[in-house]
Formats: C-alpha cells, sequence, structure tokens
C-alpha cells in the first residue's frame, strides 16, 4: 500500500477544520511493514492550548489523538470512501503523566485491512480500533487512547 502523507494532512485538514484551529501538524502517514498504517500528529505548544497548569488542555490532548486516528482511518481505507463513510463510535482515553509542551499522538490501526475491506465487501458495517499513544517530543508517554471506528455503508 502507497501512501501520500501530504495527501492525507490536507485532506484532514480540509474536512476538520478544529484541526486548523487546533494548529495540528500532520508529521508522518505510512504504511507499515506488516500491513498496518500509522500516523503521527503534532499539537504545537500555544497558550491557546493550555490548561490551567501551563500545559495542553485534556480536551486537546483527545483531540490530537482522535486527528491522528482519523488520518489512519483515511489513510487505510481512502479507496473504499466513495462507498463508505468512517465514523468514530467510541474513545477511551487515560492520561499518564503531566504534558508541558508539545506532545505528539501516534496512531495505529489495530485490524489488518483485508479483514475490514472484507466485512464491509460481505455487506456488514465493520468496526475496528486504533491505538493511539500521545507523547512528549522527547517520547515520555503522557497518555494512551483507543477510537473504535466504523465504516458505515452508503
Amino acid at each position: 500500500m502507497s501512501i501520500d502523507s501530504s495527501q492525507v494532512a490536507a485532506g484532514m485538514l480540509a474536512a476538520v477544520p478544529f484541526a486548523r484551529t487546533l494548529g495540528l501538524e500532520f508529521v508522518e502517514v505510512a504504511a507499515e511493514a506488516d500491513g498496518a498504517v500509522q500516523a503521527v500528529v503534532r499539537l504545537p505548544d500555544t497558550t491557546a492550548t493550555h490548561n490551567h497548569v501551563g500545559g495542553p488542555h485534556a480536551g486537546a490532548m483527545f483531540s490530537l489523538g482522535e486527528t491522528a486516528s482519523g488520518a489512519v482511518v483515511v489513510a487505510a481505507f481512502a479507496h473504499v470512501l466513495d462507498r463508505a463513510t468512517p465514523l468514530a463510535v467510541n474513545a477511551d482515553i487515560a492520561y499518564r503523566k503531566l504534558a508541558m509542551g508539545s506532545v505528539r499522538a501516534t496512531a495505529r490501526l489495530a485490524r489488518p485491512v483485508a479483514d475490514v475491506i472484507a466485512e464491509l465487501d460481505a455487506g456488514q458495517r465493520p468496526e475496528f480500533p486504533v491505538h493511539v499513544d500521545i507523547a512528549t517530543e522527547e517520547g515520555k508517554p503522557t497518555g494512551e487512547m483507543t477510537i473504535l471506528w466504523t465504516l458505515r455503508p452508503h
């Protein structure tokens, strides 16, 4: 699978105005050797996204992780978006450590793309998790998320 990282980033920023509002930066969207898809998205350190202790607000971190997971979904399933709409179904987040400065979310599809497509082709509405690790620029883990997505057939 070949992924045009800049095209995914441009598409996400066009389709999700809130990502632009937060100033999210798409660092990487790429296929991995095992067929999975990974996306890395960065939330810059700005006072507009700070909380009461000067770090990124929990809502901004949630949006960062959800956006990274969305980039994975768009990249993995771009070839079927003419017949299915991706929708987030559920999300769980754990804030593990206080984050200060810029943070990055690294999202990874947790099911093989082919399995999800097979369910869609069989007339089902597939669900699949995307796992997200949130860390500081230095790599210190600060949180983790799992977003359950579906592809709703048109």
